[in-house]
């Protein structure tokens, strides 16, 4: 083994711990003020057709069904039509038949794979998407500031919570083996390179002990690697050519952890943001590291920020690419573009001060969906920091020139 590689393990090990607890520090700083609590009839909405799309599969996937049941019925719903998923269909026929039900609200009860296919049945209707995240990532309801180990309380918003409009990615993939074009929807991040490799290396046995941990170690795995020629335009700019080692297209920018990758990203702001990465080297890898934790202003080689609402990469040799955490297969091109507030999430409610409000769960776990008295049960709340605050040292496409160079000094 070459004898950088066990100093940047060590150096990335370090990285990631410093972040990760940075930013869960962040997230979990407790909120002194008292908060309204919510259920059906605090919230204002009427009845409701609720359709459920369940990978079977997640743990507490059995749990989540019997909450959302009992919740629909002390609403005075309808009861909720539940549609599993399968190996071969995350969720696409069964948000198709939700939507053919004439469902109100239609509840993603699983990991992100099984958001994302929701979620592009959804844009571009009014039918509402609800988040219940049972997965390793969760990346979706981390950017919308949910607290993803509180099953009732995420059940809560998404039956009861208040309608947010967010921005959907559309992207486009070449596939480099068949040459076949495939069009999707993403909701966080894609991306193409190293980030893609990382993902579809991970093994399983490690997702299910050591949860978004899991990344990190087939991460380190990959980072020894070579740069690939790309060629990039952004908007109506003139493609460019760099060697990168990554290229990811972010909606938002929370990762797991409560790593900021991106503090710019804002999710309905109709901008993509666009991260280059080109590090050649240990230290390369080591200053975008830093970048992404310390955030200062000075620019790196490593790491270069960009904005654009429409965005076209061809590659010289076939990469691995990855939607919102999941494997998409090699790509020979790729065009991405913005659909501006074209998906309704519910979410969390806000109180008049703007933070949000606590999510009263009528539920108490084990109760049984037939015939028994509820009784309520409150979540602590816990206030969140906005990941989308600005970032100075990333260019605005629509006020600043934006050239892509091949950068070659110190990365």
């Amino acid at each position: 083994m070459d004898t950088w590689i066990p100093a940047l393990i060590i150096g990335v090990i370090i990285i990631i711990g410093l972040a990760s607890w940075y930013g869960v520090r962040k997230l979990h700083d407790p909120d002194p003020e008292p908060r309204s609590p919510i259920n059906a009839s605090s919230s204002g909405r009427g009845e409701q057709r609720v359709a459920v799309v369940i990978n079977p599969v997640k743990t507490n996937a059995d749990r989540a069904r019997k909450i959302i049941k009992a919740e629909c019925k002390l609403a005075g719903w309808p009861e909720p039509v539940f549609l599993e998923t399968t190996v071969d269909d995350p969720g696409a026929a069964m948000t198709a038949e939700a939507l053919k039900m004439g469902a109100d609200v239609v509840l993603a009860c699983g990991g992100d794979g099984t958001v994302r296919v929701v979620a592009e049945g959804l844009t571009g209707t009014d039918v509402n998407l609800g988040l219940v995240p049972l997965g390793t990532g969760n990346l979706l309801a981390r950017n919308l500031e949910m607290n993803i180990s509180d099953l009732d309380g995420s059940i809560a918003a998404a039956l009861f919570g208040d309608e947010r409009t967010i921005d959907t990615g559309l992207i486009e993939l070449e596939n480099a083996d068949t040459g076949e074009v495939t069009k999707h929807t993403f909701l966080v991040m894609a991306g193409i390179g190293f980030d893609a490799k990382m993902i579809s290396g991970t093994r399983d046995d490690l997702k299910k002990n050591m949860g978004w941990l899991a990344y990190g170690e087939s991460g380190v795995r990959h980072l020894p690697g070579r740069r690939t020629k790309v060629g990039i335009a952004l908007d109506d700019e003139p493609e460019q050519n760099r060697r990168v080692r990554s290229v990811l297209f972010g909606n938002c920018g929370l990762l797991p952890g409560g790593i900021d990758f991106i503090p710019s990203a804002v999710i309905d702001d109709g901008i993509m943001d666009v991260v280059v990465m080109s590090p050649r080297s240990a230290l390369g890898w080591l200053a975008m590291a830093g970048k992404v934790l310390f955030k200062p202003r000075r620019p790196s080689p490593s790491i270069t920020f960009y904005r654009a609402k429409e965005i076209t990469l061809h590659c010289t040799e076939p990469m691995e690419t990855q939607l919102d955490g999941d494997p998409s297969g090699p790509v020979k091109s790729l065009s991405v573009q913005v659909a501006r507030c074209a998906l309704t999430v519910r979410v969390h409610r806000k109180d008049a001060d703007g933070r949000q409000q606590e999510q009263l769960h009528s539920v108490v776990e084990g109760q049984s969906v037939e015939g028994q008295s509820v009784e309520g049960q409150s979540v602590e709340g816990q206030s969140v920091e906005d990941p989308t605050r600005e970032n100075p040292a990333l260019k605005n496409p629509a006020t600043e020139d934006r050239a892509i160079e091949d950068r070659t000094p110190g990365g």
